[in-house]
């Protein structure tokens, strides 16, 4: 199939690429560049440099015509979107608005829509599932969810196919500390260059941190099953921020020293999925423990060091 990836250049849309590649698809990569990074492509893969919220896009949509988009290309700072909402909005929702535009236009047979798990705000209940209310507490978590909305109605009024992915708290390779910093990056970068590691609060934060292939994996389950469905994507499991540091630590094997600051607002306190559905109707389910997870992305990042 013809597949497009925005965000290609990305964390989990170099990782996605270099899967669908590995799976004879023949696809095309959009991404500004602003986060990604050129190392990050597939030499495989068609690449425009370009801006989401460009309305030139419909050209490539025309020239390319794609069967299945991806779209993966987001701002998605928490921080970023509390100092600039406007940027955020721009990029999230008018971003996403102008990819539903061009597979309109351009007869696209299915839009996958990576989400997130700041759509739900702070849970009235844990693990969190997809009939949880929607409750946003930050810019981010808003943008999204109203891109979600989004998609959705595009599906009614124009008949196109759609799965929703939310994310919980993603790592592994090519994951960067300036860029698309998850916590798990931002502490391996501290741990293995000796510097203290900064914990917002005391650490007993939990979150649900899940493997960037089994991402890779519910996003290629989603080609065949889920159709117009939301889905959970993460491990079903807690653990917490001060945890997860010793554990990498451990792992690493070094003596670390820890700065606890204060709480910010706009953080959740606890989150994690249930899965049932996911495991379910979309015919996924995440193939690696925390541990097993970590081990591969701290010899990536040891290597990186080198």
């Amino acid at each position: 199939m013809k597949i497009l990836v925005t965000g290609g250049s990305g964390f989990i849309g170099s990782n996605l690429v270099d899967k669908l590649i590995s799976l004879y698809h023949d696809v095309v990569v959009i991404d500004d560049l602003s986060t990604g990074k050129v190392e990050n492509l597939n030499k495989k893969s068609k690449f425009y440099k370009m801006d989401i919220c460009n309305e030139d896009i419909l050209e490539v949509f025309n020239k390319e015509k794609f069967d299945i988009v991806y779209h993966m290309a987001a701002q998605i700072d928490i921080q970023k979107s509390i100092k600039d909402p406007i940027q955020d909005a721009m990029v999230n929702i008018i971003g996403t608005i102008n990819i539903l535009e061009a597979c309109r236009k351009s007869k696209v047979k299915k839009i996958i829509y990576s989400s997130t798990a700041a759509a739900y705000g702070n849970p009235d209940y844990l693990g969190i599932d997809e009939n949880h209310y929607t409750q946003p507490i930050s810019f981010y978590g808003s943008s999204k969810l109203s891109s979600e909305y989004y998609v959705s109605i595009y599906s009614k009024l124009y008949n196109l196919d759609y799965t929703i992915l939310r994310y919980s708290n993603v790592y592994g390779i090519r994951q960067d500390k300036n860029g698309e910093g998850g916590v798990i990056s931002i502490f391996l970068d501290k741990i293995i260059s000796s510097e203290n590691v900064s914990i917002f609060g005391d650490g007993s934060a939990t979150r649900d941190y899940i493997y960037v292939e089994d991402v890779v994996d519910a996003n290629i389950s989603s080609i065949e099953h889920g159709n117009r469905e939301i889905f959970n994507i993460g491990t079903g499991k807690y653990t917490s921020v001060l945890k997860l540091f010793n554990f990498m630590k451990d792992i690493i094997n070094k003596e670390i020293g820890v700065i606890f600051e204060d709480e910010r607002l706009e953080d959740i306190k606890d989150s994690y999925f249930e899965i049932n559905k996911s495991m379910g109707i979309l015919n996924w389910k995440p193939k690696f423990c925390l541990e097993d997870g970590l081990r591969k992305t701290i010899e990536y990042y040891n290597n990186k060091h080198i």
